[in-house]
């Protein structure tokens, strides 16, 4: 059996899941697209003319993408408040096109008002979003208080063909999300096989590639585990099915990267250490041919390739597939293992673990499963998933609200920035031009979006200025090749903006190239082409991008350190409430929800990654700043890994026969939670002398000391123990804490 023999319909459905997980991407450019096909349509039909066409298909792009609810409901409300809140934008802006001061005065309350209805949600969000972009469309076209009736008609048009379009000709449900969610999550599973498979038989040369391969899929299928959690409670029936799911996600991450470490130490010449799989760059151990006979390579390699197929075949029933299953299953037990060395070994093993993962994520996604081919292993492996879902308790607790208040609250601030910043925008660009200034303030507006620090800023001006320069020279060329005709300029547009969302979460830099290019066609249908005004978007782009900087820099700043502080004193919180309740659970304390704590501590490191960027850009000129942060991620991720690990296998504990409780463990281990709430209370600016703690090993102290055994700890709970806690002892010398080492 082998994936190549499957139809290629199918293994190109499962590349464009991995390279795209639950369409999102593909899903918001066929929507924007529709809705703005749906529109010129109607409207070309009514016979309107080419400006309102323009601003027909500009107001189905802004319906259509500011809509960010996830139940359709919710989505339906916010849409049928958005015409009015448009309509009314567009009046007042060609009322007021001839009362410059007074224009430009409302547009920055409105840009204002915009962004502070960040703090009502999804909604207020939205509804913001349409009132800045509608306005702005007023000014693109030139709206003036006599043509209102037909660009209030055009609006109407527009909104309906978003809502056509959202429910009806691409309809998303979140059950439907979540099943591509997780065909996504398959495929991306069997892609980090596909780069464990590279890792085994490459060379020394190919050594760093290869390993890199394996970073990359680990981290992308971390990426999908988390887009899954994030959207199981809308889409699963009951919130047991949800944590059920949660599980077996989780179960599969951690068993996946687990193989391709020990595959990765098996071909060292010393103990890999998880850090390698987590810091970018890292130089690959040094490795040579995988000890032992040749007899056992070659069997790996069949295994992970039978591993790939499981993971991939689908509700496809037959013998072969069960005989797959029950050997690799079978490795759990030490059964059939080949002759060769301990670590390779391990590696076998851990392809049984992986196998045992992927066939309890079967059954959770895909329900009962036939159990006639099933062998003793195989059945022994089934009883423990069913006494785990058995167990599976569905009780969480809701967390206080910690919201800030006044010029502290996040929203505000930003807020009140983006209005400053909007007006340097506005005098600047009626200095440079006064019939196109509002491209400074647009570009001021949307370097804003969904960035908290200054650093975030000056990279997202970076960015836009990167990729309008290059559109400028794009909209010249298209621009030359379509000429006058309408209906080019139109496709072209089309394509454009199905480029343009379908990059966004990509590359801003991308987005912000397709959206001049398109920009250029807009301005040959309008008549107002030229090379000058093209230069003068890319004059614009820049001022309003320094006016943003220069407000989020003087005006109620954020700076970046102090925002990556702050996150980061987040994550080692939630680093120790995981490790504190892993390890209390582990030791016979009472159950807790530590699968959702450890989700938790993984959005909460994903929102620091994204802080990071900043500092980790390539054309950062502190090197040794943009090095310490990566290294910093990677410990935190390093440290997530084992958490995660802990937190999944500490809830085996009721159903689990070769894991039980040990009241010894919570004093051995309780060395590194002290050390994480050191690292946390000095990281955090509090006055805290202690330093961090070194010492004997975790294994060390749970030594047989001839004394009654409490109960067995398995060694991998051990192997996650000693590098968490070696991890953070790690953090302590980039973040400048103190290690104290006890005297021999």
């Amino acid at each position: 059996m082998n994936v190549a023999g499957r139809p290629g319909r199918a293994r190109l459905r499962d590349r464009l899941a991995a390279s795209d997980p639950g369409l999102l991407r593909l899903t918001a450019a066929l929507r924007t697209v529709g809705a703005i096909a749906l529109t010129l349509a109607v409207l070309a039909s009514l016979g309107f003319g080419v400006t309102r066409l323009v601003a027909g298909a500009m107001t189905a792009m802004v319906a259509t993408f500011a809509i960010r609810e996830r139940q359709r409901g919710a989505q339906a409300v916010t849409l049928a408040l958005g015409l009015p809140v448009a309509l009314a934008s567009v009046s007042l802006g060609a009322v007021l096109s001839e009362r410059t001061v007074v224009g430009d005065a409302l547009f920055v309350v409105l840009i204002f008002c915009a962004v502070y209805g960040r703090r009502f949600g999804d909604r207020g969000t939205g509804l913001g979003l349409i009132g800045f972009q509608v306005y702005f469309v007023s000014l693109f076209v030139g709206a003036a208080a006599d043509r209102l009736p037909g660009l209030w008609a055009a609006m109407t048009v527009a909104f309906a063909s978003s809502a056509l379009v959202r429910f009806a000709v691409v309809p998303v449900t979140p059950a439907g999300l979540l099943q591509r969610l997780r065909q996504a999550f398959r495929a991306r599973l069997a892609q980090l096989v596909s780069a464990q498979l590279t890792l085994l038989d490459a060379g020394p040369d190919e050594m760093d590639k290869a390993l890199e391969e394996v970073r990359e899929g680990n981290a992308r299928l971390h990426e999908t585990a988390l887009m899954i959690q994030t959207r199981l409670e809308e889409g699963t029936p009951d919130e047991s099915a949800a944590r059920l799911v949660q599980r077996r996600i989780a179960d599969a991450e951690i068993a996946a990267e687990r193989l391709g470490l020990l595959l990765l130490s098996a071909r060292s010449a010393e103990r890999a250490d998880t850090l390698t799989l987590h810091l970018p760059g890292a130089p690959a151990p040094e490795v040579g041919r995988l000890p032992g006979p040749e007899e056992a390579t070659d069997r790996l390699r069949r295994d992970l390739l039978a591993l790939r197929t499981l993971v991939l075949r689908t509700g496809v029933p037959g013998t072969g597939l069960a005989r797959v299953r029950n050997r690799l299953l079978a490795y759990r037990d030490g059964e059939n293992l080949p002759p060769a060395s301990p670590a390779v070994q391990d590696v076998f093993r851990a392809l049984g673990e992986t196998a045992r993962a992927v066939m309890g994520l079967r059954i959770a996604l895909d329900g009962p499963q036939d159990e006639s081919d099933d062998s003793p292993a195989t059945a022994r492996s089934r009883e423990e998933l069913d006494a785990e879902d058995a167990a599976i308790d569905a009780g969480e607790e809701a967390e206080p609200d910690a919201t800030r208040t006044g010029l502290r609250r996040p929203t505000t601030r930003a807020a009140v920035q983006v209005a400053v910043g909007s007006t340097l925008a506005i005098i600047g660009g009626e200095l440079l031009s006064t019939d196109r200034w509002y491209w400074a303030v647009l570009t001021c507006w949307i370097v804003f979006i969904n960035t908290a620090s200054t650093g975030e800023i000056l990279v997202k001006g970076y960015r836009r200025l990167l990729g309008t320069v290059f559109g400028v020279a794009a909209g010249i060329a298209l621009a030359a090749v379509v000429g006058r005709s309408t209906l080019a300029a139109f496709l072209l547009v089309l394509v454009l903006i199905f480029l343009m969302f379908y990059t966004a979460p990509l590359s801003y830099t991308l987005m912000s190239f397709f959206v001049t290019a398109m920009l250029g066609l807009l301005y040959t249908l309008l008549h107002t082409y030229s090379w000058e005004v093209l230069v003068l978007r890319l004059e614009e782009t820049a001022l309003g991008a320094a006016c943003g900087v220069a407000a989020a820099a003087l005006v109620l700043p954020v700076r970046t350190d102090r925002r990556t502080d702050e996150l980061l004193v987040t994550v080692l919180e939630r680093l120790g409430e995981v490790a504190e309740a892993a390890v209390g659970q582990l030791s016979g304390g009472p159950a807790d929800d530590l699968l959702d704590k450890a989700r938790e501590l993984d959005q909460a490191l994903g929102d620091l990654r994204g802080a990071t960027q900043p500092l980790t850009h390539p054309v950062t000129p502190l090197r040794a700043r943009r090095t310490n942060a990566r290294y910093v991620v990677a410990l935190l991720e390093t440290c997530a890994y084992h958490a995660r690990s802990l937190a999944a296998t500490a809830e085996l504990l009721p159903t689990h026969p070769s894991i039980a409780a040990d009241p010894r463990l919570r004093g051995a281990a309780g060395r590194t939670v002290r050390n994480i709430g050191t690292i946390t209370a000095r990281v955090a600016g509090e006055d805290v002398s202690a330093p961090v703690e070194t010492g004997p090993s975790i294994a060390s102290l749970l030594g047989d000391d001839g004394s009654a055994r409490y109960g067995r700890i398995t060694g991998r709970v051990l192997r996650h123990l000693e590098r968490l806690d070696e991890a953070v002892v790690g953090l302590a010398r980039p973040l400048d804490v103190p290690v104290s080492t006890p005297d021999r």
